[in-house]
C-alpha cells in the first residue's frame, strides 16, 4: 500500500466525525440588551402587553447575545438544539416578569424566549445550557439594576429630555463599565431612550469593557418616557 493510500486510510475517521452543526465555540463575548418598555410601546407601531398583564415599569430583557471581536456575530447554530420549555419550567415566573414580550399580538412569551434561544442561545451552547442561559440573563438583570442606577442619578422616566452623556455616566458609575445606548422614535419622530447593552465575558460570568467600539444612534439630548 502507498504512503497516500495510508495517509487517506488514517483521515477518514476524522473527516467523517466532523460535527455537522456550528456551535461558536470561539465566540469572544457576550452582549447584554436591555431595553425600556416605555420606549417599546411609545412608537407609532405601539405594543401589547402579554396575557399576564401590564409588565413592571421597570428594563426588561431583550437578549443576551455572543459577538465576535470583529463586530459580527453567530446565529441559529444549532437547530437541532431546540427550546424546551421543560428545562426552564423554574425559571418560568420570574421570566414572565423580568423577560416579557410586548410585541403584537399578544400572547404566549415563549415564542419570545424561543426566538431568542434558538438564534442566539444555541451559539453558546458550549458554555451555557438552555437553563444556565436563561438563567445567567436574570441573574445579570439583577445585578446591574439598571433603572436604580439612572435614578440614583435624578434620571428618572417621566418625559424628560436627558443627556446622553449623563445616562452613559451613571450606568457607568454603577456597573464599572461603558454602555451603548441604542434610542427609537416615538409617535411624533422624538428620539428616545430604548436600549442599553453592557458586555459580559464569554462564560457569561461578569462584565467587561465591551471590546469593540460602542456606537451609539442616540442623539445628544434624549427623551426617557413613562411607562
Amino acid at each position: 500500500m502507498t504512503l497516500p493510500s495510508i495517509m487517506l486510510l488514517l483521515l477518514l475517521p476524522l473527516l467523517f466525525s466532523a460535527p455537522s452543526t456550528s456551535t461558536a465555540r470561539d465566540f469572544d463575548f457576550f452582549y447584554f440588551v436591555l431595553q425600556w418598555p416605555g420606549s417599546f410601546c411609545d412608537t407609532k407601531k405601539s405594543c401589547c402587553y402579554p396575557a399576564t398583564g401590564k409588565p413592571t415599569a421597570d428594563f426588561s430583557i431583550h437578549g443576551l447575545w455572543p459577538n465576535y471581536a470583529d463586530g459580527s456575530y453567530p446565529s441559529n447554530c444549532d437547530r437541532q438544539n431546540a427550546y424546551d420549555a421543560s428545562q426552564i419550567a423554574d425559571l418560568m415566573e420570574i421570566l414572565r416578569s423580568h423577560w416579557p414580550s410586548l410585541a403584537c399580538p399578544s400572547g404566549d412569551e415563549s415564542t419570545f424566549w424561543k426566538h431568542e434561544w434558538q438564534k442566539h442561545g444555541t451559539c453558546s451552547e458550549s458554555v451555557l445550557d438552555q437553563h444556565a442561559y436563561f438563567g445567567t440573563a436574570l441573574r445579570l438583570r439583577t445585578q446591574i439594576n439598571l433603572l436604580q442606577a439612572l435614578q440614583d442619578a435624578g434620571i428618572k422616566p417621566d418625559g424628560g429630555l436627558y443627556s446622553s452623556t449623563d445616562i452613559s455616566s451613571a450606568i457607568r458609575n454603577s456597573t464599572g463599565f461603558e454602555p451603548k445606548l441604542g434610542c427609537n422614535a416615538d409617535g411624533g419622530g422624538n428620539r428616545q431612550l430604548y436600549e442599553v447593552s453592557v458586555c459580559v465575558d464569554a462564560k457569561g460570568e461578569r462584565l467587561i469593557e465591551c471590546p469593540i467600539s460602542s456606537i451609539s444612534n442616540c442623539p445628544p439630548r434624549v427623551e426617557f418616557p413613562p411607562f
